[in-house]
């Protein structure tokens, strides 16, 4: 079993990075590799992937394999020592860390990541890019460098995915402050051109994407004219409020009424019967 000062000294590590530690940085604390091959066989760590362990009772999270991923790629520097130079999440990747868009638009297991050098891997479910990144281009979120909303855009725009997947994600990341209007037009002025646009009018660009972003359906709310009623029997002595009988207009081509039942029950349980809606024509 490993010392505990050794244990001590992992922790401390973990602590900031998400629970997780690389095989250099366990050996940085003068932990022998068989050392932690035993730990793993006696479940004071967890294997998450090559190289890469998570300590055991540190919470986990839906990113932890983006984050185990993005420790690969320099296993021996510590996530506060990171620079742009050792990668960055970028596209539908550091879209999800923002909680930009849904599950359903990301890559679905797949770990983009954006180096200034051409670099491969084996691995199936990592994707790496070449391109420079400057400081305005990248952001620390929970710790993880990811690309900008603007540069993560940019980035998908160059790629030619789908424009209204696209769209949807620049209409999320103005919606919840994650950027300013000014900043994506910036940011994505030099597609301006392709899209028919005059050269570097990155606001038109912005404009028309907006314009093709799938209109959100408004949540639908109760109408105000409902009136709480008395409370009613029923033969079993099961009590329901009623809480509406006029008809009320809930959408433009149907008329329903609605009833709030099953507020106190007196009698033996009954199943209760809904009164079912008609269709609403696609």
């Amino acid at each position: 079993m490993p010392r505990a000062a050794t244990i001590r000294s992992l922790a401390d590590i973990a602590e900031d990075q998400w629970g997780l530690f690389t095989r250099q940085q366990a050996e940085s604390t003068g932990m022998a590799w068989t050392t932690l091959a035993r730990a793993a066989k006696h479940g004071i760590a967890e294997r998450v992937t090559h190289g890469v362990y998570r300590l055991r009772g540190t919470p986990a999270d839906e990113h932890r394999a983006t984050r185990a991923a993005w420790l690969q790629l320099a296993p021996d520097i510590m996530v506060w020592d990171r620079s742009i130079g050792q990668g960055v999440a970028c596209r539908w990747t550091a879209a999800a860390i923002y909680g930009l868009g849904s599950n359903r638009l990301w890559s679905a297991g797949v770990h983009q990541f954006t180096l200034p050098v051409r670099r491969q891997t084996r691995r199936a479910d990592v994707r790496l890019y070449r391109a420079v990144l400057s400081d305005r281009d990248c952001a620390r979120v929970g710790g993880l460098l990811v690309t900008r909303p603007g540069r993560i855009i940019s980035d998908l725009l160059h790629d030619g995915e789908d424009l209204a997947i696209v769209a949807q994600l620049v209409a999320d990341a103005l919606r919840e402050a994650k950027t300013s209007a000014q900043d994506m037009a910036a940011a994505i002025a030099s597609h301006a051109a392709w899209f028919g646009f005059a050269e570097h009018d990155g606001q038109s660009l912005l404009d028309w994407l907006l314009h093709q972003a799938p209109q959100r359906q408004p949540q639908r709310s109760w109408p105000s004219s409902m009136d709480s009623g008395k409370c009613e029997a029923t033969s079993t002595g099961q009590h329901y409020l009623l809480v509406h009988t006029a008809e009320s207009n809930l959408d433009d081509r149907k008329r329903t009424t609605i009833r709030l039942t099953t507020v106190m029950r007196e009698g033996p349980p009954r199943r209760a019967t809904r009164r079912q809606q008609p269709s609403r024509s696609s």
